[in-house]
């Protein structure tokens, strides 16, 4: 099933998600199209359940296409707007049309803000469904970024809160989408390191640069392995499993970053040259909902509250 789903899903982001249209929407483009044609092809109701019309997929199922989706480095907030859509027929309220984020947190960037309509906003006793143009959009300023800091009051449609709150699933998500571009930053540095020549032999014949990417491949791996835990408890996960799941991909998203400008040298901070959409997101994703530090402290307190030794702590699923 995930692999039937997942070949046309990808099929489709490499049509409409090239990096040219990418940088385009970066860059204030027009976005519309790139959105009607992920609206149109289905996908964003795959977490909604079969008897009100949706494909009625859990989150495990459904991680392998939000890891497709920060692979491609899709600049809208496709996976948002699944979970909010999730959320809202769970409730039984109609979706509104268009891109939804997810804001979690007050004062703090949202992503792909400044390319979505409504805002599933947290206000602490429940979820609250709100047009953006209620809203105060502030951008980071950061180049390319697309999140913006949301604040006003949170006004519309209200919906009851997932037990741990919408920062857990908005963490899960990050974990997944930073588990799919660590593996294209993988691909990418072990593809360079084989064809760049110098000295007369491709760069990847260098032990210290073989060294390097196993260490990335083991980043990578653990990242994957980390965003199926998170994703394996639906759409309110356990917090041990939320923290775990961003600890693991937050801490590994900068040294992932670093080794790969660092096999590619100068070329890849290049404008031009396709690395940057994806570290840049990797560092933006780490911060969003929650670094390693903001969950080690989470997972440290849910420790310290636990009536049991650390070994059963570990062992709990």
């Amino acid at each position: 099933m995930t692999t039937e789903l997942l070949e046309p899903f990808v099929r489709m982001l490499d049509e409409i998600a090239s990096p040219a249209a990418v940088r385009a929407v970066e860059a204030g483009g027009d976005w519309q199209a790139m959105w009607a044609a992920i609206a149109a092809s289905g996908f964003l109701d795959a977490l909604v359940g079969e008897d009100q019309g949706g494909s009625g997929l859990t989150l495990a199922q459904v991680e392998p296409l939000l890891q497709a989706l920060g692979a491609s480095a899709v600049p809208l907030p496709v996976g948002e707007t699944m979970i909010a859509r999730a959320l809202l027929a769970h409730a039984g309220i109609a979706a509104p049309a268009g891109p939804v984020v997810l804001a979690a947190t007050q004062g703090q960037p949202v992503p792909c803000a400044l390319v979505a309509n409504h805002a599933l906003v947290d206000t602490g006793a429940a979820l609250a469904v709100t047009p953006l143009s209620e809203m105060e959009v502030t951008a980071t300023g950061v180049h390319g970024s697309l999140a913006a800091v949301l604040s006003g009051p949170a006004q519309s449609l209200a919906l009851p809160r997932p037990g741990n709150g919408l920062r857990s699933i908005a963490a899960v998500l990050r974990a997944c989408l930073i588990a799919g571009a660590a593996a294209r930053v993988c691909d990418m540095a072990a593809a360079h390191a084989a064809q760049r020549v110098q000295f007369g032999k491709p760069i990847g014949k260098q032990q210290a640069l073989q060294q390097m990417l196993s260490v990335m491949a083991e980043d990578m791996v653990a990242c994957r392995i980390a965003a199926q835990l998170g994703c394996a408890g639906g759409l309110d996960p356990a917090l041990t499993h939320v923290a775990t799941a961003k600890i693991t991909t937050s801490a590994a998203a900068p040294r992932l970053a670093a080794s790969a400008h660092a096999v590619h040298g100068a070329i890849g901070i290049a404008e031009e040259f396709d690395l940057q959409l994806l570290t840049r997101r990797l560092h933006e994703w780490r911060l969003a909902d929650g670094s390693e530090g903001y969950w080690s402290r989470q997972l440290g307190a849910e420790r310290l509250g636990a009536p049991m030794s650390s070994m059963d702590f570990a062992r709990t699923p």
